[in-house]
């Protein structure tokens, strides 16, 4: 299976899963970059892979189920209005010949889900190059929660997210973090890439790790960080986050 980005809006990323003339896609919220993608590639819709029910990541589906008809599979709790496979914690889809495993990551919004098979997280707007969605639906206790259950995963995992947002993360995480060596680094080879107009992701997991302050609770430069915004050194992991997010949201 290989994984491409269709570009959509101006900072979307749909992901086309593809194999043996056959696409899945993931959060198609407009719908002419992918009807396009399939008249050029010839290609039959499978599947729709949904990851929760903001208008970016679903407001392209009833037009191209009405060129292409497939079955779009998303969270039980959410886009009720398009899903038609409802998906819940711990469940499996098989697609392509591929197994993903459902992980219900709530947060960004109560019923958010991403899709995960051995080397790939389809992480929607959990977490991003180098950042992370905001919190509009959960709690920060939740959103830390599902952050730290990704951080689990094999670090060479790669994270497929919907939004080209790396850039302006890394600015942010340099403000966190001004003497990390491994910011500076990847900030160089973002750039790179965006003056060559290729994508910034996907990153891997070990990339986050090392770079991304909302993964990076317990390092000291990250919690010192987080007391001068707080005024008070943070009681635990999730106070700590907490902090950052908020230090991001107020920008």
């Amino acid at each position: 299976m290989r994984i491409e980005p269709i570009p959509a809006f101006e900072d979307n990323y749909i992901w086309a899963l593809r194999d043996d003339g056959a696409v899945a896609l993931v959060d198609p919220g407009e719908a002419a970059p992918v009807l396009r993608f399939l008249e050029r590639s010839g290609e039959r819709l499978a599947a729709i892979l949904v990851t929760h029910r903001h208008h970016d990541h679903i407001g392209g589906i009833g037009e191209i189920l009405a060129h292409h008809p497939a079955p779009v599979y998303g969270p039980a709790l959410e886009a009720a209005e398009v899903v038609t496979q409802p998906l819940q914690d711990g469940d499996r889809v098989s697609l392509l010949g591929t197994d993903f495993e459902v992980l219900h990551l709530p947060g960004h919004t109560l019923g958010h889900v991403a899709y995960y098979r051995p080397g790939s997280l389809l992480s929607g707007d959990v977490l991003f190059g180098a950042g992370c969605g905001r919190v509009f639906e959960g709690t920060l206790d939740q959103m830390q929660a599902s952050l730290a259950r990704i951080a689990a995963l094999p670090g060479a995992t790669k994270i497929y997210c919907a939004h080209e947002y790396t850039q302006s993360c890394l600015r942010f995480a340099h403000e966190v973090e001004p003497d990390n060596p491994a910011i500076i680094r990847r900030s160089e080879e973002v750039a790179r890439l965006r003056a060559a107009g290729l994508p910034s992701v996907p990153s891997t997991l070990f990339d986050e790790l090392d770079t991304n302050p909302f993964l990076r609770w317990r390092s000291p430069a990250v919690i010192a960080a987080a007391t001068r915004w707080l005024g008070h050194p943070p009681a635990n992991d999730v106070e700590t986050f907490a902090a950052i997010r908020r230090w991001r949201d107020s920008l």
